[in-house]
């Protein structure tokens, strides 16, 4: 997540995820999932402008930005229902502040996707109202506020790839990662969190993470591709038929290990180099893909 300071307030850059690695533990009694998931933050960035005022009030305003291939965007909340305004309410409460602020959140990164657009605007939020506000809280209180508001929303405090357990709110950030070139499809249709988690059983037998993490720490890209896994895909291939389809396409693409983010429906592909990349991203659009991006991963 970058920070940049201007004359009337702040930008934050709030960047998409990959998952490469996901696994469904148990069923919680809360009615969440006990998973243990290795995220990476990727160079796809939603954009945050805030600006304090003195009124007291909030006001936020969306923008879809041309080509980010959703087109749910178009309808996109700006009221309470908003994560972004719900992290400033809920950062208000917790500080006991009344102060009021303009936003303006410029959408990139795709939507119902598992690429935690959402949720990475919410963390984005919560840093912002903390700098532009002046309120001096420390990234543990906004990770533990954080975690109040989704699942996903702490690991985007961290700063780079980690592995999150629990729920996803307890974060194991992962040093020392060197950069990786992946591509990604966004298909037409979303899913549902809520209901691939629901059709999902969780792992009778876990598959294990250290070796995809000893394989990343080596920066052994062959190795961190043949320990890409996702728990949710399978179900995911049954309620969408995209899925299914995008793993046919990327088996062609001579990618190091694919497979979908989260909850689907998006789908990646881990490339030798930036070249092995964009060269893939135009066989998919030539497929008639238009939602194709071309990415690193990044802190």
């Amino acid at each position: 997540m970058h920070i940049h300071r201007w004359a009337g307030g702040l930008v934050v850059q709030a960047p998409a995820k990959l998952n490469l690695f996901f696994e469904v533990l148990a069923r919680r009694g809360d009615g969440y999932h006990e998973i243990e998931t290795l995220m990476c933050p990727i160079d796809l960035f939603d954009t945050l402008h805030f600006q304090e005022n003195s009124t007291g009030q909030m006001r936020l305003e969306c923008r879809r930005v041309s080509g980010a291939g959703d087109r749910g965007l178009r309808e996109m909340p700006e009221g309470a229902e908003n994560l972004v305004m719900r992290a400033i309410e809920l950062l208000r409460r917790r500080s006991g502040v009344s102060r009021g602020a303009r936003l303006l959140l410029i959408k990139r990164i795709p939507a119902a996707a598992g690429l935690g657009g959402g949720s990475s605007d919410a963390a984005a939020a919560l840093v912002a109202a903390n700098e532009g506000w002046r309120l001096g809280r420390t990234r543990e209180e906004l990770a533990q506020w954080a975690a109040e508001l989704g699942s996903d929303v702490p690991f985007f405090l961290a700063g780079g790839p980690a592995v999150c357990r629990g729920r996803g709110e307890r974060v194991e950030p992962i040093p020392n990662v060197k950069t990786m070139c992946f591509v990604v499809v966004r298909p037409p249709a979303g899913l549902s969190t809520v209901a691939v988690y629901g059709a999902c059983r969780p792992a009778a037998r876990p598959q294990v993470i250290r070796p995809l993490l000893d394989a990343l720490q080596r920066g052994d890209w062959k190795q961190v591709g043949g320990q890409l896994h996702n728990r949710l895909q399978p179900v995911a291939e049954v309620l969408s038929p995209w899925v299914k389809q995008l793993q046919g396409e990327f088996s062609r693409l001579e990618c190091l290990g694919h497979g979908m983010s989260g909850s689907g429906t998006s789908y990646f592909g881990l490339c030798r180099h930036a070249r092995h990349a964009r060269r893939s991203a135009r066989r998919l659009m030539a497929k008639g893909f238009d939602a194709v991006f071309t990415v690193r991963s990044c802190r």
